[in-house]
């Protein structure tokens, strides 16, 4: 697993690390069922505090991305991430009406702010190879 972190971020640590694995599923780099470090191999291996990482596991876990197994430990959810529901589309809006509040104050109009959006989807969207 590849995790690259900004120390020097505003965004805190375990925030980053949650957006680095979900990428990772997104672009299917982990798959369902992959088993992850454990929290005491990944705060080592990238030289973070382990609470830093249990912290992140946890939120990946709540939100159903991965399961914590006491033998198996940590996988991807071997079901796959929930699917999309009221209350997750009601979270998407709340996030995207501050940055298309500051986009506007920003002069970005509409067709430059989606196109930005439709530029990051496919990128977790295309296949491996795909252009």
């Amino acid at each position: 697993m590849f995790i690259q972190l900004d120390f020097e971020s505003k965004e805190p640590i375990y925030i980053q690390l949650v957006q680095q694995i979900i990428e990772g599923i997104a672009k299917e780099q982990l798959l369902p069922g992959e088993a992850l470090p454990s929290v005491r191999s990944l705060a080592s291996d990238i030289g973070i505090n382990l609470h830093t990482v249990n912290k992140a596991y946890q939120q990946l876990k709540q939100d159903g991305f991965i399961l914590i197994h006491r033998q198996k430990g940590v996988v991807v959810n071997p079901d796959g991430v929930p699917h999309a529901d009221e209350i997750y589309r009601d979270q998407v809006t709340a996030k995207l009406r501050p940055l298309i509040a500051e986009s506007v104050c920003r002069k970005l109009n509409e067709d430059e702010f989606s196109k930005l959006c439709s530029q990051l989807f496919s990128e977790f969207t295309k296949k491996e190879g795909e252009k």
